[in-house]
């Protein structure tokens, strides 16, 4: 038997807890034989989670309960060799830390062997390990708002190099121009877990970029949509990209995923075609060349206006045709937060990935849409148009919408009154939230002393920082959080979670379904 923790995340992933030096082993023996339904590993710093289909869960918690404890074992995957210049800004600090000088510090960096224990927190961002024992770093007091890609950084036992520019407290030691991560390259990601990595100090040199000629811009499509106001945070979705939280690319896609799937079926496309998201409304759009769109999500108000000034009004849930030259009129929502935009065809935006979803947080897929973009439209598929139904009810200005959750894997480790007090308060949704969390205020949840340790992370589950201020994570989440997660929001309430505006009331209940 495990001598470590199994538990639940949410319905469809168990998460398992093991000895830090096992974690390797664990996420190699399930890769090499994968578990009945069993669909995506995530490792942390301390477990891994196995995430599986509709059906698999149940029965994979129990085989994973009695399975024999994993041995640690070699890493002995592929060497990777990364040239630092090793300048940081915390040099000098992580030296008096460590009661050495800066050339302490690189001998130390340099000398040992270091691999790839898991990724999280941005695509490509591989948490590195070392086989030799060696001193805790402690991370800055105050997180960078920005720092630089290719910074070698240290914090914990752990190593990294940030793939991109982004916020950071890690310690910065010095800096490299390796590419790490690429979308020219399969797996975008240079280092994947098992990767072995050596450090070596080079001196500073000076990067001459290629002389590229600007891109041509692209063609104006015949048939298409014409942005003429975005309204706000106006993005292209579908239903995502499955399957990669390996590399450190989360699912993404569609907000609230019912209201695209429906957008979609009213407008005779495949359930997963691309659509448009737009928060709050207030997006206006032409039609170039004949088209038929469909909009669910949020309650708004839809005018269509022709180019000789006559106008008719619109309703969700109901398909409608756009004469070339219409314009589109989106209102303000009255209800609901997300309004989905599905035309016939689907949005023609380039896939990354497999998808043609823009993700928040990873920086992938198309950018915001803005003011005169032009969005073309793929071929019309055979399907006929959908009949009219009722669009699903968005929480009423208001009204406290309320979300069934069930019990996190970190839910022992909060004192025994945080569970009902999670219950009995209530929340209210801050203007710091999008894509990637709602983050929600009121009477602070008391916690347990200490962290967890990096792990899994999903669509529902409700982390408390220290704030004691539950932070529910969206479609745009890390891979991996390093906060206890107290509870889970049931899948069946994830599009109501994305439908909730600034200010909105919040009540959660145990579920009982």
């Amino acid at each position: 038997m495990f001598p470590a923790d199994v538990r639940p995340l949410g319905t469809r992933a168990v998460r398992v807890r093991v000895a830090s030096g096992t974690v390797e082993a664990l996420r190699a023996a399930l890769a090499a034989e994968p578990l009945p339904g069993q669909r995506e590993l995530i490792a942390g710093g301390d477990s891994v989670t196995v995430f599986f289909d509709d059906a698999g869960a149940a029965a994979g918690e129990r085989r994973l309960r009695a399975m024999t404890p994993p041995q640690a074992q070699r890493t002995d995957g592929p060497l990777v060799e990364i040239d630092v210049v090793y300048d940081g800004e915390d040099l000098a600090d992580v030296a008096e830390q460590l009661g050495t000088d800066p050339d302490g510090v690189v001998r130390m960096h340099t000398e040992r062997s270091w691999h790839v224990g898991f990724l999280g927190f941005a695509p490509g961002f591989a948490y590195l390990r070392s086989a030799e024992p060696g001193p805790t770093i402690a991370r800055r007091a105050a997180p960078r708002v920005r720092v630089p890609a290719g910074s070698v950084g240290l914090a914990g036992d752990y190593s990294a190099v940030y793939p991109r520019t982004s916020p950071g407290g890690w310690q910065l030691i010095g800096r490299t121009d390796a590419a790490l991560w690429s979308l020219d390259r399969d797996p975008p990601a240079l280092l994947v877990p098992g990767t072995r990595v050596r450090f070596t100090a080079v001196r500073g040199r000076v990067s001459v970029p290629a002389s590229v000629a600007p891109a041509a811009p692209p063609p104006r499509p015949e048939r298409g949509l014409v942005i003429r106001e975005p309204g706000m945070q106006s993005l292209i979705e579908d239903l995502g990209r499955p399957g990669r939280a390996g590399i450190g690319v989360t699912r993404s896609g569609a907000a609230d995923r019912g209201a695209l799937r429906l957008a979609n079926r009213l407008v005779g496309n495949p359930d997963g075609a691309a659509g448009i998201e737009n928060a709050g409304g207030g997006i206006e759009l032409v039609a170039a060349g004949e088209q038929v769109l469909a909009v669910t999500g949020a309650d708004v108000p839809l005018v269509v206006e022709s180019p000789d000034g006559h106008w008719r009004t619109v309703e969700r849930g109901r398909p409608f045709g756009l004469d070339d030259g219409d314009l589109l009129e989106v209102g303000p929502a009255s209800a609901g937060l997300r309004v989905v935009i599905a035309v016939r065809g689907g949005i023609d935006a380039p896939a990354v990935l497999g998808s043609r979803s823009t993700d928040t947080l990873a920086h992938l897929g198309p950018p915001p849409i803005a003011a005169g973009d032009v969005l073309a439209v793929g071929r019309a598929p055979r399907a006929a148009v959908g009949a009219p139904v009722p669009v699903p009810t968005v929480p009423a200005p208001g009204v406290p919408a309320v979300l069934a959750v069930v019990p996190g894997p970190d839910a022992d480790l909060f004192p025994d009154a945080a569970w009902q007090h999670l219950l009995d308060a209530a929340w209210e949704v801050t203007p710091n939230s999008d894509r990637v969390g709602v983050r929600l205020t009121g009477p602070p949840l008391a916690r347990a002393d200490g962290e967890v340790q990096s792990q899994a992370m999903i669509p529902g589950a409700i982390q408390v920082p220290h704030s004691g201020e539950p932070v529910v994570f969206l479609v745009d989440h890390p891979t991996t959080g390093g906060y206890p997660v107290l509870a889970v929001v049931a899948e069946r309430h994830l599009d109501r979670l994305a439908q909730l505006p600034l200010g909105a009331p919040v009540r959660f209940v145990r579920d009982e379904a």
